[in-house]
């Protein structure tokens, strides 16, 4: 019989977050974050080298003997609720979650080391719609170069090695200044995508692809849970602050009873949110029940989010819909998480499947 899973904070972890969430106050204000997403450089690399160098945060996922803090996905998920709510433009779900997750799978060390050290980024060049279990494209191998072209590949301006699976069932590690790399249109301008095209790139084999992936794409699923979790709890409580403080009829907005229900409802969406994450983290933690949990918290997290994105941006009424205030970033940001590592809709299909129910 599985033990009962641990949806508490503890000690440890409520000290993580404030930690990193003074370090986001310093370096992720509202006004950089819009900054960033209008120049070429949307990526906060200051932030993402305090994360790393300054705090480790990068080899959470990774064992001590292999140059990481040897946490767990626990650890991980309370530093992506502070990166939702910030919705800093680093790149730590895709380098420090998906992509460490394949080379642990792999066992490669000397890549692990680079990345969780923060010396490199990594990204796993599998496009961010993707769930896991699905199937993905892959590149040509031709004497022992990779030819082909991916993408909707999530942060890969920003990586050093992507991760590619090739036909052949192998994933390669790529220099990416072997790759043609080139920004797409994304909705979410803090987590840009792009096209990934290899002409002969030179290649090294670290593993197989198809449990690498599977992996990798499962803790990543799990864990976007827990940055959903922030983003929306965030939308809630800036809401609530401004509803507070706005005034109408000489009374504060907050005092009229329809936009209390409709604040009292998202209340209970982000605390059911929360369980849905934390038992996730948990479970990729103890490896308990993981495929259901990963399921369960996508299936409910993504309308969340959205739901909580979309309040926020009423709910603030005409200054919401301003460039300056930041909701608009939290808008995109949940929409384009909404289908990232696959939608609700496939991961209910999933959770049916996994407990043999069937699906509506």
């Amino acid at each position: 019989m599985s033990a009962q899973p641990d949806l508490l904070y503890s000690e440890e972890e409520e000290a993580l977050r404030s930690a990193v969430r003074d370090l986001l106050a310093d370096h992720c204000d509202a006004p950089g974050v819009i900054a960033r997403t209008e120049s070429d450089a949307p990526h906060d690399l200051a932030a993402w080298k305090a994360l790393t160098d300054g705090m480790g945060l990068a080899g959470l996922l990774v064992p001590e003997a292999q140059g990481g803090q040897g946490a767990t996905h626990r650890e991980v998920a309370v530093v992506l609720e502070e990166l939702g709510r910030a919705v800093a433009p680093v790149p730590y779900l895709t380098s420090a979650v998906v992509a460490t997750e394949a080379l642990l799978e792999c066992g490669d060390e000397e890549l692990l080391g680079q990345l969780a050290s923060g010396r490199a980024i990594g990204a796993l060049a599998v496009a961010l719609h993707r769930a896991p279990g699905t199937a993905y494209p892959a590149v040509r191998l031709e004497n022992g170069t990779l030819h082909g072209e991916l993408t909707g590949i999530a942060d890969a301006a920003a990586a050093d090695v992507l991760l590619v699976p090739a036909e052949d069932g192998g994933l390669y590690a790529v220099d990416a200044s072997d790759a043609v790399v080139t920004a797409q249109v994304s909705l979410d301008l803090t987590r840009p995508l792009a096209t990934v095209t290899l002409n002969g790139a030179q290649a090294r084999r670290v593993g197989d692809a198809e449990p690498a992936v599977r992996r990798a794409l499962r803790a990543g699923a799990g864990l976007l849970a827990s940055e959903q979790l922030g983003l929306a709890d965030w939308a809630l409580t800036e809401t609530v602050r401004y509803l507070k403080e706005r005034k109408q009829f000489n009374r504060p907005v907050g005092g009229f009873q329809a936009l209390k229900h409709r604040l009292a409802q998202l209340w209970l969406e982000v605390v059911n949110l929360r369980a849905a994450a934390r038992n996730a983290a948990d479970a990729l933690a103890t490896g308990e029940d993981v495929d259901v949990a990963v399921a369960v918290a996508q299936a409910y997290a993504a309308p969340v989010a959205v739901h909580a994105a979309e309040e926020a941006l009423q709910l603030h009424a005409g200054i919401g819909m301003t460039w300056e205030h930041p909701i608009h970033l939290y808008l995109k940001r949940a929409k384009a998480d909404s289908i990232a590592y696959g939608t609700a809709g496939a991961h209910r299909s999933a959770v049916a499947e996994l407990v043999d129910l069937q699906a509506p």
